[in-house]
């Protein structure tokens, strides 16, 4: 989660800084975080559109110009060839319902994030597809703790 965090440092979005990266067999196989599609300007050069629209997080997505971290992930992974499936995926925020959606259909086995996120059926479709959920405190962060 440390890691997850540092990445969040890359992030360009205004409203939330998020950062993530795929795991397999104690080794990071990709990282990812929040912003504007390659060589497109970011949010931090040209604002936010939500924000201008006053639309609270976790609604209409489909009109911010930015990726999530997660997605930035998988994508770095399959622009490098690297197989995810079968991966553990540190975030610092809960996934959303689009990149819920990605992660059990690219094959992730467990998801570890930290921060919340307005979005239940995110949560109630990894369930269903039994990706494990796991929550870790804020404490985590700021502590260093190993526990996996």
């Amino acid at each position: 989660m440390e890691i997850a965090h540092l990445i969040t440092s890359r992030s360009t979005c205004l409203r939330r800084k998020v950062g993530a990266l795929l795991v397999k067999d104690k080794r990071i196989l990709s990282t990812g975080y929040n912003g504007a599609p390659r060589h497109l300007p970011h949010c931090e050069e040209i604002g936010c559109l939500r924000d201008k629209l006053k639309i609270p997080s976790g609604e209409r997505q489909e009109i911010c110009r930015g990726l999530h971290a997660e997605q930035n992930a998988i994508i770095q992974a399959a622009m490098h060839g690297t197989g995810v499936k079968g991966s553990v995926l540190y975030c610092t925020h809960q996934p959303c319902l689009t990149c819920a959606k990605m992660i059990i259909n690219v094959g992730i086995g467990k998801v570890f994030f930290q921060g919340n996120y307005p979005d239940s059926l995110a949560l109630e479709m990894l369930k269903e597809a039994k990706v494990k959920l796991i929550k870790r405190g804020a404490q985590y962060a700021q502590t260093g703790s190993r526990k996996n």
